[in-house]
């Protein structure tokens, strides 16, 4: 692994450290939005015009889309200078994490796929922050298997109609677009008969109803289709294309959920300090193993830093970390809440440091699930990395409308 910046990477980093000292606001300002909505500070709404009026200000200075084309409003530049400029972002009391759906997932998925048209209508807008996008992937009978989904699109002349149900999709009700995944053909085996589209999130047919998490929130929601119409032009690739095209979406998600550090140790110590358990042996050594995952964490990002700066594209590093950010996550926030001793029950009002702990302790099981299990993770990277043989599939073969699932 290479640590260091190259002299032209260097030279990037101060760039763009400079143009953030004129524009962005410090850590710590009052009107400081980086750390999302964990602190309770201000609501979703809220939150998500700072974030688009701060993706604005980097569309205009020409810091949005670091890597991607300047034809669709970025800067064509290289993978490690979008890590470079992450890195320094991070510094600074501002966000664009209510785009990480639409930047880090939507906006690959259709550079790598799409056609000019879709290109043109759909990415100029989507990095100056007017249109936030969502995932319409998972079912009530397709999560970890996303392959087994049932959602059916069939072709009407120049649209496809959609009927079926999606499942943990986040903030449906505020996305403009969304990505859906249909089945278009049930005489092929599951993963061959799949199709990816680009849905306009205000047609008529689409029900979208919250569910309650154990934060409190409603972030994730299910969403009813029924007879959506979708014009034949917003079908990305090929049809029954979609699992391969799906791909791109996925290791774009693993690697936006384990790029962010989340809380550090050092805030952790900072925080239990107040309760005078840092001087406990056990407490200390519970802190030591939190250090230990989040400084393995930091080198694997160096080794996909590394890979970047030399050109090359991480191959299994994303499931990998996206593995180890989940239990880093876990043990972090699990210490957070066990070492408060009592405090740690209390919620609502009464909850320590504005409920930032709490809400990172509930939501921590989700990151084991989201992007893929930690169980998909650990598959992937038996058979990519390792090279161990791959799971026995009875169904590998078998077209789908035989395998006793019903298409809706």
């Amino acid at each position: 692994m290479d640590f260091d910046d190259t002299p032209e990477e260097a030279a990037f980093r101060a760039e763009a450290r400079a143009w953030l000292d004129a524009h962005a606001i410090a850590k710590g300002h009052p009107d400081d939005f980086s750390l999302g909505l964990w602190t309770g500070a201000y609501d979703e709404p809220t939150y998500i015009e700072r974030c688009q009026a701060w993706q604005r200000t980097l569309f205009d200075g020409g810091w949005a889309g670091v890597t991607w084309p300047k034809e669709y409003g970025g800067r064509g530049g290289r993978s490690i200078e979008q890590v470079i400029f992450n890195q320094e972002q991070a510094r600074y009391g501002v966000s664009n994490g209510a785009f990480m759906i639409s930047i880090g997932m939507a906006g690959p998925t259709i550079l790598a796929h799409g056609s000019d048209e879709q290109k043109d209508r759909f990415l100029p807008p989507m990095l100056r922050g007017d249109e936030m996008w969502c995932q319409l992937f998972s079912e009530p009978g397709a999560g970890s298997d996303l392959a087994n989904l049932s959602t059916r699109a069939e072709r009407d002349g120049d649209e496809w109609v959609v009927t079926g149900q999606k499942v943990w999709t986040s903030s449906p009700d505020r996305a403009r677009w969304g990505m859906l995944l249909a089945r278009t053909d049930g005489a092929v085996p599951k993963h061959r008969g799949i199709s990816y589209f680009l849905l306009d999130m205000g047609t008529p047919g689409i029900d979208v109803r919250p569910l309650r998490q154990m934060t409190g929130e409603s972030h994730f929601s299910e969403v009813f289709l029924d007879g959506v119409r979708i014009p034949a032009g917003n079908l990305l690739g090929e049809a029954g294309d979609g699992w391969r095209i799906t791909q791109t979406t996925l290791n774009s998600e693993r690697s936006s959920i384990a790029g962010g550090m989340g809380a550090t140790p050092a805030a952790l110590i900072a925080f239990l300090r107040g309760f005078g358990a840092t001087t406990r042996p056990l407490v200390r050594q519970r802190l030591v193993d939190v250090h230990i995952r989040y400084e393995l964490l930091r080198f694997l990002r160096y080794r996909s830093q590394t890979a970047l700066s030399q050109g090359r594209r991480p191959g299994g590093e994303a499931s990998v970390m996206k593995l180890a950010f989940a239990r880093y996550m876990k043990a972090l926030t699990e210490a957070a809440v066990d070492e408060q001793g009592a405090h740690g029950l209390l919620g609502g009002a009464d909850v320590v440091d504005d409920g930032m702990w709490s809400r990172r302790f509930l939501h921590s099981p989700s990151l084991r699930i989201a992007g893929g299990s930690d169980q998909v993770q650990a598959n992937i990277m038996g058979e990519r990395v390792l090279g161990l043989p791959s799971e026995p599939r009875t169904d590998k073969d078998v077209p789908f409308r035989d395998l006793g699932r019903r298409v809706q």
